[in-house]
């Protein structure tokens, strides 16, 4: 003998309200989805280059800062060159500005060869190479 299956008794008021119910959390879960896409956006703003990149761009630099003479190294060039096209947002400039200017304090530069670097290399260096830049106006 097989048993027929019965329908539970207990059966909610409205069937809407689960439909409402289920839409209101599809439409919460896309709503907070849509929350954090935006808080996502508005707080990833360009995130400042890093010291340590600046320092691997213009270590090649070095040695031509301190007691070169003439053209800059290729190499020095093209780390110069490739901190030009990091640092394009305010905030990497300023970063890469106070990085610069923290660390020229500690090596004894040439202020004319640092001045002529990015003219030397042909390009427009938006930092300059000085320990003594005014990192506030950068930007």
């Amino acid at each position: 003998m097989v048993k027929k299956r019965t329908r539970s008794k207990f059966i909610p008021a409205s069937s809407s309200f689960i439909i409402l119910f289920s839409a209101t959390m599809k439409s919460s879960g896309a709503l907070a989805t849509l929350v954090l896409l935006i808080l996502l956006l508005a707080t990833t703003s360009e995130a400042a280059i890093s010291c340590s990149d600046v320092i691997k761009d213009l270590r090649p630099c070095v040695s031509y800062l301190v007691s070169g003479s003439g053209q800059p190294p290729a190499a020095c060039c093209s780390g110069a060159k490739a901190l030009a096209s990091a640092a394009t947002t305010s905030e990497d400039k300023k970063a890469a500005c106070n990085c610069i200017k923290s660390t020229s304090k500690s090596i004894n530069i040439n202020s004319q060869l640092a001045q002529a670097l990015p003219g030397n290399c042909g390009i427009t260096l938006p930092v300059a190479i000085s320990p003594n830049a005014d990192c506030s106006k950068v930007g």
